[in-house]
């Protein structure tokens, strides 16, 4: 059973910074697609950054602010995120979709990460 759990969120002010990290486990097979997700309340959830078939995106309100990475041996993804600003707020959650696995993926609990101005 593929678990994923994320860690990192805190209260940080504006144009600080925050490193997340995102560590799955129970891997059977190649892994597809590792990214973060954010929800701010009464929004949708938004792709924030991803690494994907080799290819990394970003959206583009963080272009320039964050980076993501992964660590293969480890199964773990990290979001560096700087120059925090309050639209930032929100919850982050990670997804991992593995080879052979649930076409929707893996989710994590979700971290808090809370922007103040």
């Amino acid at each position: 059973q593929v678990q994923v759990v994320e860690s990192g969120g805190g209260l940080v002010q504006a144009g600080g910074s925050l490193r997340l990290s995102c560590a799955a486990s129970g891997i059977r097979s190649s892994i597809d697609h590792m990214g973060w997700y954010r929800q701010a309340p009464g929004k949708q959830r938004e792709l924030v950054a991803a690494i994907s078939g080799g290819s990394t995106v970003y959206v583009n309100s963080v272009k320039g602010r964050f980076t993501i990475s992964r660590d293969n041996a480890k199964n773990t993804l990290y979001l560096q995120m700087n120059s925090l600003i309050p639209e930032d707020t929100a919850a982050y959650y990670c997804n991992v979709r593995v080879h052979f696995g649930r076409p929707e993926g893996y989710w994590g609990q979700g971290t808090q990460v809370t922007v103040s101005s």
